[in-house]
């Protein structure tokens, strides 16, 4: 599941974007969509990974069931798009280079993993240290 949203990711950074993919997956691990960060390349700071593998399963009946599969810890955007719409699973690939919302999700009875992926870690730590500006800019901090 996860090398889902890693193919995602470093399609983004290729493209020069924020290396951050994800992808949501049906209880029976069927894939419904996938997506990457594309505020860059779409010039669109509402288009994160997460956002956009949602977008890309379309209209479901009911999200319950379903898991949400990201490559870095979900921000409060995110978290709350998997909350509102009852996502039960997080698999978050790391959340060293930003801890974002697991731990708030996991308190309001989403199921969350963390899987502290090297390779997660390792395309975060090159990107943000290649790219500051636009790293703080994703995440709302003023440099």
């Amino acid at each position: 599941m996860l090398r889902v949203a890693l193919e995602e990711a470093r399609k983004g950074y290729a493209e020069g974007g924020v290396p951050i993919g994800a992808a949501l997956f049906a209880a029976d691990g069927r894939l419904l969509g996938r997506g990457r960060n594309r505020r860059v390349q779409d010039g669109d700071p509402s288009v994160h990974g997460e956002t956009a593998a949602f977008r890309d399963a379309g209209r479901q009946r009911t999200y319950r069931g379903t898991t949400m599969v990201t490559t870095l810890s979900p921000c409060w955007y995110c978290g709350g798009l998997i909350r509102q719409f009852g996502i039960t699973g997080l698999i978050v690939g790391e959340s060293r280079t930003f801890t974002g919302q697991h731990e708030w999700l996991a308190a309001h009875g989403v199921e969350v993993r963390v899987l502290d992926s090297e390779e997660c870690v390792a395309l975060m730590t090159a990107f943000i240290a290649a790219n500051p500006a636009l790293w703080n800019e994703d995440i709302g901090e003023e440099a």
